[in-house]
């Protein structure tokens, strides 16, 4: 349940990442299958010709037995099917039979927009309370529960029409006093448990300014269970649980106060649009409209909107579309229509000036330029997307080569944003050591102005539609990818035959367009947003009412759940991989490993050099292979080379982890062997840059500088490896300024000549024949007949965890943030299943003990969890892993919270059948495909395994019961001693009351970064 926000990637992500916090612009383009299938002779030129012809005619269809119609597209590779039932209910569907299982959205096109002015973060709410249930589950006796519900209502209009204090706080103890008489009759999480017992996974759902969308990933044989809870969901939500979910949403503001990014982002925003929504409401709301909600506005709100015509549903997977879409409208058909007006934004008045803002915050500095621009629907739009890719693709746009590669700037990009009345072209850019945010604006405007000028090459936007068409290929291996297409176009009212056509646009786009269009929106006209560090001033935060915790009657089933969970499904058979018939292993000619999986569905390979060994062995390696991305060869420069990869369609990325080596190519399978080609030259010939050096070199030292301002670097991998290790730990053994001052340009680029002259195996994915690869590498991929061994090193030595100790890092921020780690027993395989029923059953989920423990009764955090992890290679430990994200205020109730259920562990058989299920229904549904199959076997070797682990925990379901999860939790949990780690503000954090928990040691920057 998430707010998406909009801090820009540092680079272009490919491969169509859409996620809850950013839609990507790559879904604004059409994928033509055929023509990057083809074999490139004439006939099949002609055959592309007339489909392309023929591309974007709509059609119309009737289902088998006639009773539903839907249109298609011709051109359209995903041969979607779009209808529309008798109530207006649109539904989009593509079929995809790499798996069994169905990613399905149903979208609701409101979202805060839409939020009544004195009411703001009303949309995102009304997200939340959509998985509390209905009259029909979610309670014990809904009819007493309704009595007591209908009673806090009328408390809460009374607490907002309420401004003497002494008052409110009398109203909001008679609040927290009758919601916890109601919460004895509800029945917590009923919803996301009836989802995790068909094995749906990515449970959510997410609110921004015109939409409103819940997701899940099921099973294929799950379908009618999913819309029977899905109809029942939306058909009467009760509003219940309201004031400690509202809590969550506290906490979730919180989180965004402490967000440094964010908070430029949103006056960005604020700036463009004086006048409309998008600037002047946020999704998650104002803090005073937090501290005053309105259920009736929330139940208004939803009556208004949650409409028939107003939803669709959207669906990629192993369907059967006639059957069902017969089922959407047995579940979906009597919803009654109504009439919805969209919100109308004002019309904002144009901007001719530079508007210039500064943000302070304790992370490191940054710019965003921010132009409003015209969105879809406006003949210039596709204009304006080329012009953003033109500036950042990741490789060959002028942000890309003329500042990154020339290393003008730390890191800078560009993202154009279309929503539907307007869009952003967001430029952004973060600044080296001794460079101000003026010098990083100045940089960016100037690559504007090459635009403007028409100083690019013209085979530039040529290349950038067909990466985009790759870019799109990649998107659609993957069912999430297909659904949020479908998903985009219906919110902002785009028609489907135009998705097909707009390829056609973008190859259409001329030299002059570009510069019309550049000179035409980009001018002074423009917000500047400076995010400066320092300390934040003025730092608000929703303050923490008094709650008292709820029940949550976790063993407690209504009679839908009973009547869901009993309905037959069609029995489905797991599929685990044999690594034996699975993966054609063999070797080049040299005598090196290949691991070879064909690609059936599309004309893309990934290749992989993967050498086991890494940073922790070798850190000057690690370095030269930071230092490839900036080095020509004796025939190319650094720019020709991204270049020439752009224009071939292909990628390459060469990564150090901390133990093995990755070097990626990956793209057109017709350019397989000239990539392959052109990168060999780049790792054989890559020649000394003496400046390239000195200019990563500052650019790595500010990067490390920067880190320690960053609090999820702080937490996630700072304090996370001190915990774990101690004070010597991987996260902080990295080469000193003092050693990288000393490398010498020729000592990298011969480390880099020398990378595939170590042991290392070649894995591959893709549509040509394990011959034809073998014949390519043969070629290209020279290796000397004695290789070099691979490097070891001396381990870093896990913390033995006998006693409780605190440790604590102040950063600036409204929330604190807990971690707790102990150490386990060493890795067993045979401990496998009890891991995971374990993991499943305690923290694993939305329904585990933790989550309705913490969240749903107690109210103390926004996002916790707690797992028992699993090491990544065999000899190493497991890691008990608790967290838990409060206000600081409430700190010593959230570790008491936690430590409880550390201690002992709550008994619900009900929820154990149900974490069963989830794992049976998931497993017989999971399908390990593409090159998750390569990866699977290297990290299953790794744990020293020579199988498929699933089918050890499979086959021992049946026999878990609850004494087996609990003998693992007294035998492996309770009585731990634990590393408690806690970032927060000694403000609000006192360190003396943290005493009682353990040793507190405070630790220092320098202590976890180790410079």
């Amino acid at each position: 349940m998430t707010e998406p926000t909009y801090p820009l990637p540092a680079a272009k992500q490919v491969a169509l990442t859409i996620t809850v916090l950013m839609k990507s612009k790559l879904l604004y383009c059409l994928l033509a299958i055929t023509l990057l299938l083809g074999s490139g002779t004439d006939a099949f030129a002609q055959k592309s010709k007339i489909k392309e012809a023929q591309a974007g005619k709509i059609s119309t269809h009737t289902s088998e037995n006639g009773e539903y119609t839907y249109t298609m597209v011709a051109g359209d590779p995903l041969r979607s099917r779009i209808y529309t039932l008798k109530n207006g209910m649109q539904v989009y569907m593509t079929v995809n039979k790499n798996e069994p299982r169905i990613y399905t959205a149903i979208a609701v096109r409101t979202g805060s927009n839409n939020d009544p002015a004195d009411a703001t973060g009303l949309a995102h709410y009304l997200e939340h309370m959509l998985f509390k249930g209905t009259d029909r589950y979610g309670s014990l006796d809904y009819e007493k529960e309704k009595v007591l519900l209908d009673q806090i209502e009328e408390l809460y209009e009374k607490y907002r029409a309420t401004e003497d204090e002494d008052k409110r706080k009398e109203l909001y103890a008679e609040i927290d006093r009758m919601s916890g008489e109601a919460a004895k009759y509800a029945i917590a999480s009923e919803y996301d448990k009836m989802l995790s017992a068909i094995g749906a996974k990515g449970t959510n759902a997410f609110t921004s300014f015109e939409q409103t969308v819940y997701i899940n990933d099921i099973p294929a044989n799950q379908v009618e269970k999913w819309l029977k809870i899905e109809s029942e969901r939306f058909r009467n939500p009760v509003i219940r649980l309201f004031h400690t979910e509202l809590e969550a949403v506290y906490e979730e503001k919180n989180i965004s106060l402490d967000n440094d990014q964010r908070a430029a982002y949103y006056k960005m925003l604020d700036l463009l649009f004086p006048r409309h929504n998008y600037g002047q409401q946020t999704t998650i709301g104002t803090i005073n409209h937090l501290k005053n909600p309105s259920i009736k506005k929330i139940k208004d709100y939803y009556r208004k909107y949650y409409v028939p015509n107003n939803m669709a549903i959207c669906l990629s997977g192993d369907i059967d579309p006639d059957a069902t879409i017969a089922m959407i409208d047995e579940y979906f058909g009597g919803f009654q229509t109504k009439s919805v007006t969209p919100y109308n934004g004002p019309e904002e008045l144009p901007l001719d000036k530079v508007l210039e803002y500064e943000v302070i915050g304790p992370d490191a500095e940054l710019l965003y330029l921010g132009f409003r621009v015209p969105s879809y629907g406006h003949p210039d739009a596709p204009v304006l997307e080329m012009i953003d890719f033109m500036l950042a693709n990741s490789t060959a746009g002028l942000i890309d080569l003329n500042l990154v590669k020339a290393q003008k700037v730390l890191d800078a990009g560009s993202s154009y944003m279309q929503m539907k009345d307007y869009a952003v072209q967001m430029l952004n850019g973060s600044p080296k050591a001794d460079q101000c945010l003026e010098e990083v604006r100045d940089l960016l405007l100037e690559q504007l102005e090459k635009i403007k000028k028409g100083d690019f090459d013209e085979k530039l936007i040529k290349a950038v539609v067909n990466n985009m068409e790759i870019d799109k290929m990649r998107g659609y291996e993957q069912n999430w990818g297909r659904t949020f297409e479908f998903v985009d176009t219906y919110v902002n009212g785009i028609d489907w035959e135009d998705r097909v056509l707009y390829l056609r646009k973008l190859r259409a786009i001329s030299r002059d367009d570009v510069i019309r269009v550049a000179n035409q929106y980009y001018g002074k006209n423009y917000v500047a947003i400076y995010k400066r560090n320092g300390e934040r001033q003025d730092v608000k935060k929703v303050v923490k009412p008094e709650i008292t915790p709820v029940e949550v009657n976790r063993e407690a089933q209504s009679p839908f759940l009973k009547e869901v969970t009993s309905m037959e499904s069609p029995e489905m058979q797991p599929v685990f991989l044999n690594y034996k018939s699975d993966i054609h292993q063999t070797q080049l000619e040299s005598k090196v490993p290949l691991n070879y999986l064909r690609n059936d569905e599309n004309g893309l390979f990934s290749m992989y050099y993967l050498l086991d060994f890494g940073k922790r062995q070798d850190k000057t390696l690690a370095f030269a292979i930071e230092y490839l991305p900036f080095l020509g060869t004796d025939q190319y420069s650094a720019e020709e080379l991204s270049k020439k990869f752009y224009e071939l369609g292909t990628t390459f990325d060469v990564f150090a982890g901390d133990d093995q080596i990755y070097v990626i190519l990956r793209g057109l399978s017709t350019n397989f062997e000239e990539s392959v080609k052109l990168f060999e030259h780049v790792l054989n010939n890559a020649q000394p840059d003496a400046e390239a050096l000195s200019g990563l070199i500052d650019r790595q030292v500010k990067s490390l500088d920067d880190a320690k301002l960053n609090k999820r670097q702080i937490l996630w991998r700072g304090m996370m490896n001190y915990g774990m290790y101690g004070g010597q730990n991987p996260f902080n053994d990295v080469m000193s300024e003092k050693d990288m001052r000393v490398l010498k340009a020729e000592t990298l680029t011969d480390a880099l000549h020398q990378l595939t002259s170590y042991e290392h195996k070649v894995l591959y994915y893709g549509p040509d024949s394990p011959e034809g690869v073998s014949k390519t590498l043969n070629t290209y991929h020279t290796v000397p007949a004695e290789r070099i061994p691979v490097p070891t090193d001396d381990p870093y030595e896990f913390v033995k965890t006998e006693r409780n100790k605190v440790f604590f890092v102040e950063y600036d921020m409204v929330q604190a943030e807990i971690l707790w780690l102990s150490r386990s027993a060493d890795y067993d395989p045979a401990m496998t299943p009890q891991v995971d029923i374990f993991n499943e059953y305690y923290g694993g989920n939305m329904s585990s003990i933790v989550f309705q423990t913490i969240r749903e009764s107690k109210a103390l955090a926004y996002s916790t969890f707690s797992s028992f992890q699993t090491p990544r290679r065999a000899g190493d430990p497991y890691f008990v892993l608790a967290y838990v994200g409060t206000q600081a205020d409430k700190i010593h109730e959230a570790i008491a919270g936690m430590q409880e259920l550390l201690t002992t562990m709550p008994q619900s058989d009900n929820l154990l059948e149900n974490s069963k299920a989830s794992i049976r229904n998931k497993m017989e549904t999971e399908r390990i495909t593409r090159t998750s199959v390569l990866f699977n076997y290297e990290n299953a070797k790794r744990m020293g395994l020579d199988r498929d682990i699933r089918q050890d925990v499979y086959a021992s379901l049946d026999d878990m019961d609850f004494a087996t999860v609990n003998a693992f939790h007294e035998k492996y949990i309770s009585g731990s001693a634990y590393n408690l780690l806690v970032l927060g503000s000694k403000e609000k954090v006192d360190l003396k009351s943290l005493e009682q928990y353990g040793e507190v040691v405070e630790l220092s920057l320098n202590d976890l970064f180790g410079y």
